[in-house]
């Protein structure tokens, strides 16, 4: 294991906590916040009402900012920013979509930097208080200092990390998930596994502890992404499968392991900015791809390990394809073609992934011609 710094300031309020958020926003002084939520599924779901009203009791302004696409965009968070220019916090009430557009707005406000600046690389100086209040356990965004956004003119899909966007406080409350379609459950939890199989496939160097660690959040999130599908109304099920989507993404699984990257979500990214598909769906055609020439080109002892410890296989081969069977199992998309994208399509999706690529630091590892080679396994 090599020497590592961490720290991570994220307060975590689990279980039916939302009524608190005036109080806690109360106690760190903010009267006048920008309210950062979705489309529709608050509102019907009565938890907008529930907020509006905790806020309005408490005496909190807030100016309403709502409307986030499961793939946030540029321009949608540029109206954002001009709506904060007067608040000193936000409140962000979604999942990963929701949470990284204020990130995006919380740094651009206060940094007075246009938005995109940040994506390519300016650093912020500053950022607005960002509180979340999540509905979806998926990207783990409540709880790491990471956001991504869709540029929809240039079709580039980037992120940015900086200490400053971490959120304050997140009220993680597993029953407000409960609604959430039974596809969206799928892909979150493959976003859930992909964070953790590309550190755990890709580190510089692997301990017995992460190894057990990033393993048993893989299976906990099968089992009880299984018992979800089953019974949505399992509240054991959902905490303990919003607890995964957590730890896979707040620093955990990466302590002590070196360098490692996310060629997956660089291939994913491009699908959903060119075809905007949900992200967790596109991650389920590329993972297992990416996995069987990843190990054609590696023989990285850890997709054996990854083929026994979680599918009790022999062969990594034999592991991949388990994977694959699983995903099409709980209903995840397998192929490119099951997204309703066609095979003519991979060089124009391979010249996105290369134009974005630098931003990965994986230009080098990732030539224009070996993700053609991936996408094709996609097919």
């Amino acid at each position: 294991m090599k020497s590592f710094s961490y720290h991570n300031p994220v307060r975590i309020l689990f279980g039916d906590k939302q009524k608190y958020i005036a109080n806690i926003l109360k106690a760190d002084e903010h009267f006048k916040i920008l309210l950062v939520y979705g489309k529709n599924s608050i509102k019907k779901s009565g938890l907008y009402d529930e907020i509006c009203k905790v806020l309005n009791d408490a005496g909190i302004e807030f100016i309403e900012h709502g409307e986030v696409s499961s793939n946030p965009t540029l321009s949608h968070a540029k109206e954002g920013v001009q709506k904060a220019k007067d608040v000193t916090a936000i409140l962000a009430v979604g999942g990963g979509s929701v949470i990284d557009e204020s990130k995006a707005i919380a740094a651009a406000a206060a940094s007075k930097y246009d938005v995109w600046e940040l994506y390519e690389g300016k650093k912020p100086t500053d950022a607005l208080d960002l509180y979340v209040i999540l509905t979806v356990s998926a990207t783990g965004s409540e709880m790491n200092s990471g956001s991504v956004l869709t540029n929809e003119e240039t079709k580039e899909k980037l992120s940015f990390g900086s200490p400053l966007i971490y959120p304050k406080v997140s009220i993680i409350n597993p029953s407000l998930s409960v609604t959430l379609p039974k596809e969206y459950l799928v892909y979150s939890a493959v976003d859930i596994i992909a964070h953790v199989l590309e550190v755990y496939f890709t580190a510089e160097e692997h301990s017995k502890l992460l190894n057990r660690f990033c393993e048993n959040i893989i299976k906990s999130v099968i089992k009880t992404t299984e018992k979800l599908l089953e019974n949505p109304n399992d509240i054991n099920a959902r905490s303990e499968f919003a607890l995964c989507a957590t730890w896979a993404l707040n620093g955990l699984t990466s302590l002590g392991v070196g360098s490692y990257s996310f060629p997956n979500h660089m291939i994913e990214h491009s699908l959903s900015a060119l075809y905007n598909v949900p992200h967790g769906a596109g991650l389920a055609v590329v993972l297992p791809a990416w996995l069987k020439w990843f190990y054609a080109n590696t023989k990285n002892p850890q997709v054996e390990r990854f083929a026994k410890k979680i599918f009790s296989q022999k062969s990594a081969e034999g592991g991949i394809d388990a994977f694959k069977k699983w995903l099409k199992k709980i209903g995840a998309p397998i192929t490119l073609e099951n997204l309703g994208i066609k095979s003519d399509e991979i060089e124009k999706i391979a010249e996105n992934v290369d134009l974005v690529s630098y931003k990965w630091e994986l230009k080098h590892e990732y030539p224009l011609k070996t993700i053609k080679k991936i996408l094709k396994l996609a097919k």
